[in-house]
């Protein structure tokens, strides 16, 4: 195969039958290539309204090293695939615990894939229901019905990513990421994961992957348990002996030698447990802030100008940072385009804020979470749970300010003003379940965080044309993009008490799907090596 990166592609390209476009990049007849296929794919709007995408392709034809040279082009070279990594299999010692993995969000479910490939049977347990019932009661809870404090965003098969953007891009360099992909595709994911440059799959394909990931972990010899939550540990001589599950049967303590951790960064009572059991960890930066919802059509022209609306490009999307003069920095994270804001809280009487599209991404707003980062300065405490608190300040202030879930939310124009938002009638309609109260974000956030924010907003309109819209909706908070937290681990993926391997985003080594289903793989393919290969 040959590789011919950099070639840009007009809009209107017709993707089915790339073999004229490789042809002429190549420089032969178009009956001299076999096939042609698409190998990444992004846009390119910098020259806007010529907005084109940059394409990399995928050619086979005859004699391709003559080829090659002949084109004496730094963007053409022969292509070597990649070896798919195998787990060697191994032999789990008769009397022996199988492994233990905590939590089926990406790490977790990819840490039982790779141990049930490697002939290791591991049981994976999860506090949440499975992705069905899960679904059903977070539907309730966005309706107005009560919170379920073990099945919600957080909680649940699939972990807090299954109700999100879906975003599949990642800013690590690790071979793994392929695999993770392929593994999405054949899972039931879009093949246009695999090379678009921002991969996405949406809230509404995530729940049959992960369902289908469940059924290959059981079919390779893994177990899987709903509704299933570690509530101690127990170790001895820095060793890890036993480990105590709570699950709808009741109370049971097991032999368990290799735990791998992946319990997200919504799981406040297991930290506090695992820091009453006296595993490492620290406190860590983190950010807060509320989500922006701007018109969609609004995003679309800010980045592609002309060619905004235009069937190939589908909804913008944005990534937008800048440092302010106090030393602090506000960004926008999980950039939803067409989607929606939701309830996201997994404890009573905190109300939490999150983003989530469809693979579609076709509804009129676009939201982000704005953001502004925290560290443990801020709080004035250096105790590795001081970060969870601060967050659940600000998530309590946020309840009692809205009377309940129903989420604060304030008009861009207020804010900057400093004034309560009265009403929120205007261009951009809320789109938050169950409702949204009008508001003041400095009832519940820090002045800091809204002083950062309100100088942010004014600098990024100079970034992204509309950002500062008056209308445009402020809904809070945001409290859970990251863990507070980082459980303590060495180069070999291990927490000084051995046996435990910290995983994921929870454990503070991940932000987002891909990374963290790769640091699964990471900690899997570490705590698989303690076993004898066959």
């Amino acid at each position: 195969m040959i590789l011919i990166q950099n070639l840009h592609l007009p809009l209107d390209t017709d993707f089915s039958d790339l073999r004229p476009a490789a042809a002429k990049a190549l420089g032969i007849g178009l009956s001299d290539v076999r096939s042609a296929r698409l190998y990444r794919k992004s846009v390119d709007a910098r020259k806007k309204p010529a907005v084109t995408f940059c394409c990399a392709l995928l050619a086979e034809t005859a004699r391709e090293a003559a080829v090659v040279r002949r084109c004496r082009n730094k963007n053409i070279s022969l292509y070597e695939k990649p070896r798919k990594a195998v787990p060697p299999p191994r032999r789990l010692p008769d009397g022996a615990p199988r492994p233990l993995v905590v939590g089926s969000g990406p790490a977790g479910l990819f840490a039982a894939l790779y141990l049930a490939k490697a002939g290791l049977r591991p049981l994976l347990i999860e506090r949440g229901r499975d992705v069905d019932a899960r679904q059903a009661d977070v539907n309730t809870f966005w309706q107005g019905g009560p919170l379920n404090p073990e099945s919600n965003v957080q909680f649940g098969e699939g972990g807090a990513g299954t109700f999100s953007d879906g975003k599949l891009n990642t800013g690590i360099k690790d071979p793994r990421c392929r695999q993770v992909l392929e593994t999405f595709v054949e899972c039931g994911a879009p093949a246009d994961i695999l090379y678009e440059h921002k991969p996405h799959v949406g809230t509404d394909l995530l729940a049959g992957m992960v369902k289908n990931l469940r059924e290959k972990i059981r079919a390779l010899g893994g177990e899987v348990r709903f509704s299933c939550c570690l509530t101690g540990l127990e170790i001895s001589g820095g060793r890890l002996r036993r480990a105590v599950l709570e699950g709808p049967s009741g109370r049971e303590s097991i032999d368990c030698q290799t735990l791998l951790l992946a319990i997200g960064h919504s799981a406040r009572d297991t930290l506090e447990m695992l820091f009453d059991a006296g595993v490492p960890m620290e406190a860590k930066a983190f950010a807060v802030g509320a989500r922006i919802e701007h018109p969609q059509s609004l995003i679309d022209k800010a980045q592609y100008g002309g060619a905004a609306g235009h069937p190939a490009l589908g909804a913008a999307d944005y990534k937008l940072s800048v440092h302010l003069e106090n030393g602090r920095g506000v960004y926008t994270f999980c950039m939803c385009p067409g989607g929606q804001v939701v309830a996201a809280a997994s404890e009573p009487g905190r109300l939490v804020t999150n983003g989530m599209s469809r693979y579609a991404r076709d509804g009129e707003n676009a939201n982000s979470a704005l953001l502004v980062g925290v560290t443990p300065a801020d709080y004035g405490d250096d105790h590795p749970l001081a970060g969870m608190a601060f967050q659940r300040e600000i998530e309590e202030a946020a309840f009692r300010a809205a009377g309940g879930y129903r989420a604060p939310a304030q008009r861009v124009g207020d804010f900057l003003e400093g004034r309560a938002s009265s009403g929120l009638e205007g261009a951009v309609h809320p789109t938050y379940l169950p409702g949204v109260t009008p508001g003041n974000l400095e009832d519940f956030l820090p002045g800091f965080v809204t002083a950062s924010m309100r100088e942010g907003i004014r600098l990024l309109d100079k970034r992204l044309r509309g950002f500062a819209l008056p209308d445009a909706l402020l809904t809070g908070p945001e409290t859970r993009s990251s863990s507070p937290v980082r459980l303590l681990r060495g180069k070999d993926y291990m927490s000084p008490i051995e046996g435990l391997y910290p995983c994921g985003e929870g454990a503070g080594y991940a932000g987002g799907i891909v990374s963290a289903a790769v640091d699964g793989l990471r900690c899997a393919e570490a705590a698989a090596g303690r076993y004898e290969e066959i």
